[in-house]
């Protein structure tokens, strides 16, 4: 008489596999299909885990468009290069590059701002970071006055922490919602909640709303600058979970911030697929926000278009993550419509660049002027004026307002780097042709509205 089969989860520990929720349906599978011996370990070897991959050993390359001119900016530089070192030893890299903007972001190893990093076959939401999408569009709004454009934007936009009311909120498109319905990482009520709430706002931080006149067309131009908000950091949260356990078994000595997804995965295509479906409604979030405006104005928008800095772009079997990074190659970007917009502080221009892919810029330019200091740094820097002084001189002659009516003195332009040399650096590194500037005539940002947070009143009380 045959003797009846049953393994348990002990079984398979035994022979090498780690605990998984797979266990489950393949203990069930083989008990009821009496899988025995060679039978059993066939069946079973596509739940094998390939090898764990260890860290490069041998330096990969990366380009280098940065160089120091100053002190502070040696330091910055040097802690740019080593987290950078460290970041390219995650096994799925194998190239980046580094912009003049870029700075450092997180603990050593974490992709700096301005940093691009390819990866092989791999996702990494940490190089993407929580603000995915993080973006700028531009409207041409003809011959109409700056200051009109200013305030109708003001009345149209939102800054500051949370979401619309919902008497105040903007139209969610159907359409849009059934792209989030058909993903199973975005068909998520509260994260569909947060993406009709926050349709329409622009956040805080560095995110901005800027009004300024063409130099080659003397025509107003409006300006957004914002991520994928509280929609973007849920699924950018859901993505780090996915990853570390991909990183447990893959790879235990990657940095928990360098974790990835495999492509070829069901996450892996899941995840994709929600990041395009995230890169939409940014798109459309600036969009609700210009066409408010225009309507306030009863007018029609003569130009428009818009580039991402701060997402993953997909060339083949290679994944470009662009930490604060402007992509210059159009085939990162399928409805590209116009030039590339490269803000560098409320204070200068906003620079329309196109340009070419070269071997050291890997089909990009810089996202901004960057920093050289923390935001701590810069307001101990400058302690010796009262945040009133510091904007009366650096903001002369612009019309700057913040939406809190709290002045932010790590967002006004001596926080940033020079804008000079930045411009300066993206001629010598080959990182993109100036074609047009945007002129500043004023701005709108969050500003500090934490100062008067309830948790602070409380505090102070």
């Amino acid at each position: 008489m045959k003797n009846t089969i049953h393994i348990n989860g002990q079984t398979l520990i035994d022979l090498g596999y780690k605990p998984a929720k797979w266990f489950a349906e393949a203990i069930d599978y083989i008990n009821q299909q009496q899988l025995n011996g060679v039978d059993m370990l066939n069946y079973l070897e596509q739940f094998r885990l390939p090898p764990e991959m260890e860290l490069h050993t041998t330096e990969i390359p990366f380009a280098v468009n940065i160089k120091a001119e100053s002190e502070l900016e040696e330091s910055n530089v040097n802690t740019v290069m080593q987290t950078m070192e460290s970041l390219m030893k995650t096994p799925t890299l194998v190239d980046g590059a580094v912009m003049p903007d870029a700075c450092p972001a997180g603990p050593m190893g974490t992709i700096p701002v301005g940093g691009v990093a390819v990866a092989k076959n791999a996702i990494h939401p940490g190089m993407h970071s929580a603000d995915i999408c993080c973006s700028v569009m531009l409207t041409d709004f003809g011959n109409a006055d700056p200051k009109t454009v200013l305030d109708a934007a003001h009345a149209s936009t939102h800054f500051g922490p949370g979401g619309r009311d919902r008497n105040e909120q903007y139209r969610f498109p159907a359409e849009l919602l059934k792209q989030f319905e058909a993903n199973a990482l975005l068909n998520d009520k509260q994260l569909i909640q947060a993406a009709r709430a926050h349709l329409g706002t622009q956040g805080d931080g560095n995110h901005f709303l800027f009004v300024g006149k063409s130099k080659a067309t003397g025509n107003t131009m409006l300006i957004t600058h914002h991520g994928s908000r509280a929609p973007g950091a849920k699924l950018y949260k859901k993505g780090m979970q996915i990853a570390e356990r991909f990183r447990k078994d893959l790879s235990p000595k990657t940095l928990k911030q360098n974790a990835w997804i495999p492509f070829e995965t069901e996450e892996g295509k899941s995840y994709w697929e929600a990041l395009q479906v995230i890169r939409q409604w940014t798109k459309t979030n600036h969009e609700v926000i210009h066409n408010a405006t225009l309507k306030r104005l009863h007018l029609e928008l003569e130009n428009r278009f818009w580039n991402e800095h701060n997402f993953v772009f997909k060339d083949g079997d290679l994944f470009y993550h662009a930490k604060g990074a402007t992509p210059l190659d159009a085939k990162f970007m399928p409805d590209i419509t116009g030039p590339r917009l490269i803000p560098l502080n409320m204070a200068e221009p906003v620079l329309i660049v196109e340009g070419d892919t070269t071997a050291t810029n890997l089909g990009f330019a810089p996202h901004g002027a960057g920093r050289n200091m923390s935001r701590t740094q810069h307001k101990k820097y400058k302690a010796h004026q009262t945040n009133d002084a510091i904007f009366a001189e650096e903001t002369a002659e612009l019309d700057v307002r913040f939406f809190s009516n709290e002045i932010d003195v790590s967002e006004l332009p001596s926080a940033y780097k020079n804008a000079k040399a930045v411009r300066n650096q993206m001629d010598e590194f080959g990182l993109g042709t100036v074609i047009d500037e945007i002129m500043p005539y004023g701005c709108i940002m969050a500003g500090d509205w934490e100062k008067n947070a309830p948790w602070r009143k409380r505090k102070r009380k």
